[in-house]
């Protein structure tokens, strides 16, 4: 029988099961053979074994088959809709970043988290929601404060999010220069981050319906998804080390999309 692979999404969210390996599965997912547009995908490979009642895991499994002329079938959709709140992190392998253009990076899980010492943190939410939000909390603090805090209205059964840089906006939110940060909402980033300054707030919304998609070379240390029980991150390699080691894959990311 022909092996199965079982994904988790993050943009969109959503539980796929493949008989496409990670890379195949990463291309066609980005420029597959019928779309209109290219675009980012953010994916997790999952052990193949993890079934919840939540989803028909197995059904989706017998029907992802070859097609009649031996092509593999590249995606079944299992499910849309609350997904990562119900897939443990211990199931979790490798995330992969793949770019518009079908090429793909690895990177390994981890709990052993960097030091952070920002005065001010950007980070998009990827799921459930997609939320741009500033804040003054550093990406452990930030978890805890979506899932775990009593005093925070809304909390999150699970959450997973990207850490944007902010370049010279740490040190001086009103007048620091932009430099190469490639953000279209600049004024907006600006004013949320002078609120924190002034409020005894710990986060600023910059954009509730922003899109997710953000050069991946703003990724400030890495990937983190948290739940109930933990919080895991995938560590985003430094441009020097993707330069040399993955120079295919960082020339396809900082490709302008009009190409």
């Amino acid at each position: 029988m022909s092996q199965r692979y079982l994904y988790l999404s993050l943009i969109p969210e959503a539980l796929i099961v493949s008989m496409l390996p990670p890379e195949a599965f990463g291309e066609y997912y980005t420029v597959g053979d019928k779309k209109k547009h290219a675009e980012q995908a953010i994916f997790i490979e999952l052990d193949p074994e993890f079934r919840h009642p939540y989803f028909r895991i197995d059904e989706a499994m017998a029907r992802c088959v070859p097609h009649p002329d031996g092509r593999p079938k590249k995606s079944v959709y299992v499910s849309t809709y609350r997904v990562l709140e119900h897939v443990p992190t211990s199931v979790m392998g490798k995330l992969y970043l793949a770019t518009r253009y079908g090429k793909v990076l690895a990177l390994e899980k981890s709990k052993d988290f960097p030091e952070y010492r920002h005065n001010y943190y950007l980070y998009q939410e990827l799921a459930p929601v997609s939320v741009l939000v500033a804040s003054t909390l550093d990406p452990v603090a930030f978890y805890k404060f979506l899932t775990h805090d009593p005093d925070n209205l809304i909390n999150f059964p699970a959450i997973a999010y990207l850490d944007l840089i902010l370049g010279n906006l740490d040190q001086d939110p009103e007048h620091g220069e932009i430099g190469d940060l490639p953000y279209d909402f600049i004024p907006v980033l600006r004013d949320a981050l002078v609120a924190l300054r002034s409020k005894r707030v710990h986060t600023k919304m910059v954009d509730r319906t922003h899109s997710v998609e953000h050069p991946y070379r703003t990724i400030q240390t890495g990937l983190y998804i948290g739940n109930m029980d933990e919080l895991i991150y995938y560590p985003m390699p430094s441009h020097e080390v993707l330069d040399r080691d993955h120079f295919e894959w960082w020339h396809s990311a900082n490709l302008p999309p009009t190409l």
